[in-house]
C-alpha cells in the first residue's frame, strides 16, 4: 500500500504561540503513524512564492493522512495554526 504524506508551505505570525500548535498536534501525529521527514530548515526558493516553514509528513497510507487531518485531535491542533499561521497544505500519495 502507498504510504500517504502532508505537504504544508507555512508563515508562522506567532512564533511562541506555534509551539502550542505542535504540542496539540502531537497525539494525533503519534496516533496516526506521522513520521516528520521535513519540519521547517533550510530551503532554496526555486519557483513561485516561497513561505518560511515548509513540512513534509509521511502516513503509512493516504487514508491515515487524511484520517490524522480530520480527526479530533488534529482539530484542536488545526484551530490554533489558523490563529498564529498561515498555511497551504495537501495530502498527496507516495510512489
Amino acid at each position: 500500500m502507498p504510504k500517504g504524506y502532508w505537504i504544508a508551505r507555512v508563515d508562522v505570525r506567532d512564533l511562541e504561540r506555534y509551539k502550542d500548535y505542535v504540542a496539540a498536534g502531537k497525539p494525533a501525529f503519534e496516533k496516526y503513524g506521522a513520521k516528520f521527514l521535513a519540519r521547517g530548515g533550510q530551503f532554496v526558493e526555486l519557483e513561485g512564492k516561497a513561505r518560511t516553514r515548509n513540512v513534509v509528513i509521511e502516513f503509512p497510507s493516504l487514508q491515515h493522512a487524511v484520517d490524522c487531518y480530520n480527526s479530533p485531535e488534529y482539530q484542536v491542533a488545526a484551530k490554533i495554526r489558523h490563529e498564529v499561521a498561515d498555511a497551504e497544505m495537501v495530502v498527496v500519495e507516495g510512489i
